[in-house]
């Protein structure tokens, strides 16, 4: 038994209404919170491409780039 089934196991029935909404909540928040991680870490790559262009924003713009796929690796996955 894995640790998702013994959590509905202790929930009382009575209470089985207010678990549910809170779980789809939660749910609603991860997918948001990927949601938004994965559009920034693309507006970042964009902006770590238009400062790479440019050689003196190449120092700030190679960093945004990878932080920016890192964030759209984390939205992803």
């Amino acid at each position: 038994m894995n640790k998702q089934e013994e959590e509905y196991k202790k929930v009382p029935w009575f209470l089985w209404p207010c678990v549910a909404c809170w779980r789809m909540m939660a749910f609603i928040l991860e997918a948001t919170g990927r949601l938004v991680a994965a559009v920034l870490g693309l507006v970042l790559m964009i902006v770590g491409v238009i400062l790479t262009i440019t050689v003196v924003g190449a120092i700030v713009g190679v960093p945004l780039i990878v932080f920016g796929f890192l964030l759209i690796l984390r939205g992803f996955f």
